[in-house]
């Protein structure tokens, strides 16, 4: 199956400079940035440039140089907000794919979360 990409997403815009953002970190393949409807002391999202839509595809078709960078960019991200397990008390990682994942922005996107307590993210099922 082919991703379809809508070039039109809010993050696409965010990338092409159509609409302000409050940038964390910025890298070579990555773009970083708070969330505007933060739902932790600590919500960054980080994004490829690219035109991914969700992790799966990214992991897929992403450039090997692309891969490494997100993910050096998010180790970035989590030691410049204190959030990782070793500095501070660690963080949740979030990425939504597709209706049942609920992704509300076809653009892949991992959510950085911390600065207290999250919770369990589902309920245990006995």
């Amino acid at each position: 199956m082919a991703y379809a990409y809508d070039d039109q997403n809010i993050f696409a815009r965010i990338l092409r400079g159509e609409i302000p953002n409050k940038t964390v970190l910025e890298t070579e393949h990555t773009l970083a940035f708070e969330d505007i409807r933060p739902q932790a002391p600590v919500h960054v999202l980080v994004i490829p440039k690219g035109a991914y839509v969700t992790y799966d595809h990214f992991c897929e078709s992403a450039s090997d140089a692309e891969l490494v960078d997100f993910n050096r960019a998010v180790a970035a991200v989590c030691r410049q907000m204190g959030v990782t397990a070793d500095a501070g008390e660690g963080c949740r990682f979030i990425s939504n794919a597709g209706e049942h994942g609920v992704q509300e922005v076809p653009h892949f996107h991992l959510h950085v979360l911390g600065g207290r307590a999250m919770g369990r993210m589902l309920q245990k099922v006995d």
